[in-house]
């Protein structure tokens, strides 16, 4: 949805992507308010939240031994110390925003995956997940940047529809809430769906699916240049800044004609899709 052709260099082209302080750092919180839970309800505080950040870096590089590449260029650690600050400044805001004493998550980092009537599948890993003794479901994520403005705000929940229509269609359950927690500004984002909305996010997928079927059937994958272009590592190859792509690694047919592809590839204006698979992130 951010654009065909960065799709294209990630999941066809496989193109490598150099790590990001910013995603790491995300990652990194993101471990600990999961570990977090692992202790009882009274000793989930600030301190024992922060003092769980080293173990859970340690962990990132044995994983990920390339993250040792964003401080490489740190002979006396200056950065990574200032990194790791910044970290626990976002653990430490977390705590105003939720009280993980009162909660007890029904579950945390869930891998969830369904497959549609049409065949294509739908999968991705929720943050946190929980529960009442009534059985209301909220759906939660974590977000180490700041909140969107209110224009922006649908995009920003599209991911969280996403995980609600995978638990509906996985438990017949309709989340009663779906909740965003911005860390790096303090905000915390809600909204209650209903079936209309995830009927609708169904459609849209089914439409993207149809866009994603029909350009890797011709190749003709085109850049949507955004403000995140500023972001990408991969725009010495994008046609938007004077760059040529790989060679299309699969075999192409014909396009119908340049109208129709730049069409079908809006997925908001078609309506089928075919079998295959999407993933929330």
């Amino acid at each position: 949805m951010q654009c065909p052709l960065l799709y294209r260099f990630r999941v066809i082209d496989k193109l490598p992507q150099k790590p990001s302080e910013a995603a790491t750092r995300g990652t990194l919180v993101h471990a600990v308010l999961e570990r977090l839970f692992d202790n009882p309800a009274p000793e989930r505080t600030p301190g024992r939240a922060t003092s769980l950040i080293p173990a859970q870096w340690d962990r990132l590089l044995e994983s990920k031994p390339e993250l040792a590449e964003l401080f490489a260029e740190d002979p006396e650690g200056e950065r990574l110390a200032r990194w790791l600050s910044e970290a626990e400044r976002l653990v430490e805001r977390w705590f105003s925003l939720e009280d993980p004493t009162r909660l007890e998550p029904a579950e945390r980092e869930m891998f969830v995956e369904t497959e549609l009537e049409s065949g294509l599948r739908l999968r991705g890993v929720i943050d946190r997940i929980d529960v009442t003794p009534t059985g209301e479901v909220r759906i939660v994520d974590y977000k180490t940047g700041k909140a969107p403005r209110p224009e922006y705000a649908e995009g920003a929940l599209f991911q969280m529809k996403f995980y609600a229509l995978v638990i509906w269609r996985l438990k017949g359950v309709v989340p009663r809430r779906l909740q965003l927690v911005y860390l790096g500004s303090g905000d915390v984002m809600t909204y209650d769906p209903v079936v209309a909305d995830l009927e609708r996010v169904e459609r849209k997928l089914l439409a993207l699916w149809d866009a994603i079927s029909l350009a890797t059937e011709t190749g003709e994958w085109r850049p949507r240049p955004t403000k995140l272009c500023g972001w990408c590592d991969h725009q010495a190859l994008c046609p938007e800044f004077g760059g040529t792509p790989p060679v299309y690694p699969l075999s192409v047919r014909p396009a119908e004609s340049t109208q129709d592809v730049q069409g079908r590839m809006d997925p908001v204006r078609a309506d089928t899709g075919r079998p295959g698979a999407l993933e929330g992130h």
